[in-house]
């Protein structure tokens, strides 16, 4: 028993010792000796890869507005893709080289549908001119089938770029308005909470026809500039809304880009006042 005691304060005294040294440094009671410090190797430096980036698909890369989105795209270091009948790039800029384009055409639910894959967010630039009927496929059905199709595969966030309300134009353009009108009533209905919506007016920036480069600004940026601190003539019945002051395409490319990658943007309508503030605010 005397022993056992013996053995139990030993044991005792070692704990103490162990866990009062202030140095980091084990200290045997069994002898004189002091127990080295504990080595730490330098760990090896191992290369690993970076997350995959995030997937944007753009529908209609090859267009005036897509171009510039799929650019601002790249820039922010996303991985870009953009769908086009063509399947192939219409752009001579050297970034064009770094998009990913398929061939489809919206209007075919089964051509396109496997350029959705591994991609988590989809702006749509598709619209155009015509017939009503022509404007109305174009503009609403074409979107609708996108946005459903991007739902099922489970995308997170959908951005629709329409067009603002111009009041009396919209009766000489009624298959536009309506089609624009029906997408975006079924991107609210499928993308409650991440699918936002921009209504720009006239967007003015630097357009490619072929190698040809249009300046849109020379005549929109003084506009942008006269306009935009006319709103109240906004509210004018009838007229009001042809006073909606012009965007340049830089600034709704940078919107729709972060509004598609960026979880707290708020989901909704972003009219074009909305646009210039949020392009601000990303500038500053």
């Amino acid at each position: 028993m005397a022993s056992g005691l013996i053995h139990s304060r030993l044991s005792l005294s070692r704990i103490y010792v162990m866990a009062g040294n202030k140095n980091g440094r084990f200290l045997s009671t069994e002898s004189n000796k002091v127990d080295e410090p504990f080595k730490v190797e330098e760990a090896e430096t191992v290369n690993v890869p970076p997350p995959p980036s995030e997937k944007l698909l753009v529908l209609g890369g090859n267009g005036f507005v897509g171009s510039h989105i799929c650019r601002e795209a790249l820039n922010r270091g996303l991985s870009v893709a953009s769908l086009s009948r063509s399947g192939g790039s219409s752009l001579h800029d050297s970034w064009a080289k770094d998009v990913t384009w398929h061939k489809g055409n919206l209007l075919s639910s089964d051509s396109w549908k496997e350029a959705l894959d591994g991609v988590i967010s989809v702006i749509s630039c598709i619209g155009g001119f015509g017939s009503n009927s022509y404007m109305y496929k174009i503009n609403g059905t074409a979107n609708v089938n996108a946005i459903r199709a991007a739902a099922e595969k489970g995308v997170k966030r959908f951005v629709y770029i329409s067009a603002a309300d111009f009041g009396l134009a919209n009766y000489l353009l009624k298959g536009y308005y309506e089609g624009k009108r029906a997408a975006e009533t079924e991107l609210l209905t499928k993308f409650p909470y991440g699918g936002v919506i921009l209504r720009p007016g006239f967007i003015h920036g630097t357009r490619s026809v072929g190698r040809i480069k249009l300046p849109l600004g020379v005549i929109g940026s003084p506009l942008e500039m006269v306009f935009q601190h006319a709103k109240p003539l906004n509210q004018v019945p009838l007229i009001g809304p042809l006073f909606t002051p012009p965007v340049n395409v830089t600034a709704v490319a940078k919107v729709a880009v972060r509004a598609a990658t960026d979880p707290v943007f708020p989901p909704g309508i972003v009219d074009v006042y909305g646009i210039q503030r949020f392009s601000l605010q990303m500038s500053r």
